[in-house]
């Protein structure tokens, strides 16, 4: 397991605003989360090439800071064997200016079936290769589809599992995934605690989970969650984020933030003091129904 600290700062948004995001980026490196995830194909590649462009007007990495990134694939192809895992680390290097990464993912990997990427020379194959070689500390496979992520997990080959839009304050789809990785000893990720939005409090960005449109069902059991919230004093948003960081099972919850004003949000949202009977009365609303995800 790598140590972790409880908040990791995503940057998938990170590369959309051109002339601003370059601040935006500086501003992660120097905040108080010393975790930033990125990825190859985020921003078609501008959220690593942002990142590098503050590293290297920061002169250099800050201390005690670390960067995670992903391997995709092939942008106008698809393809995602063993040789585009290998360029894809590379483009992320090059990008970040960084000669090692302590993590680097397997990310979305839709376009192949479990067993081609595990074949020898496939992409899992070079990440394994890379590990030993000392350019990668861990490796990890980050993915949305919940039978998937399960399928890898259970190949008992990775370090780390990331999970988003899966396990969040009204939703514990990646329940199994959460058990298989702690029967390994895994270290898991779990991003996008708002549910890519419709639980960020001020930040409530339409009635859409996870990209998809929930059932009435789900939305009520929302409704029911931010009448609680108010009812209890408490932002939706930080209600959300400490659901995930209290979890044992989690070691670091990966949020978004696509501005230098959610950055500052964020601190305030890990901050916040929740009473622990919030928690109880959070619990008996009963179980989320089924999430639009899977």
């Amino acid at each position: 397991m790598i140590p972790l600290e409880p908040v990791t700062v995503g940057t998938s948004g990170l590369g959309k605003r051109p002339g601003a995001d370059l601040n935006l980026a500086k501003a992660i490196l120097t905040s108080p989360f010393r975790q930033v995830d990125t990825s190859n194909n985020y921003a078609d590649g501008e959220s690593e090439r942002l990142l590098g462009a503050a590293i290297r007007e920061l002169g250099g990495l800050p201390d005690n800071r670390v960067v995670f990134s992903k391997g995709d694939q092939d942008p106008v192809t698809g393809a995602f064997t063993g040789d585009r895992m290998r360029r894809s680390f590379e483009e992320s290097t090059e990008r970040l200016g960084l000669a090692t990464l302590p993590l680097y993912q397997l990310h979305d990997p839709y376009t192949i079936e479990v067993h081609e990427a595990l074949a020898p020379g496939g992409a899992v194959d070079v990440l394994l290769k890379l590990r030993e070689q000392g350019r990668i500390g861990a490796i990890g496979i980050a993915a949305g589809r919940r039978e998937l992520v399960e399928e890898y997990v259970k190949t008992g080959v990775f370090d780390v599992v990331l999970t988003h839009n899966r396990y969040t304050v009204v939703d514990r789809s990646a329940e199994r995934i959460l058990e298989l990785a702690t029967q390994r000893g895994m270290t898991v990720f779990n991003a996008a605690p708002f549910g890519s939005g419709i639980l960020a409090g001020d930040n409530f960005r339409g009635r859409t989970y996870g990209y998809s449109e929930p059932s009435p069902e789900f939305l009520a059991h929302v409704d029911r969650f931010r009448a609680l919230c108010a009812e209890w004093g408490v932002e939706p948003a930080a209600a959300a984020l400490h659901f995930s960081l209290r979890e044992p099972r989690i070691h670091t919850t990966v949020v978004g933030v696509n501005s230098v004003d959610r950055l500052r949000e964020l601190e305030a949202h890990q901050r916040a003091v929740i009473d622990v009977e919030f928690w109880s009365a959070l619990e008996a609303l009963g179980a989320p129904p089924a999430p639009p995800t899977d």
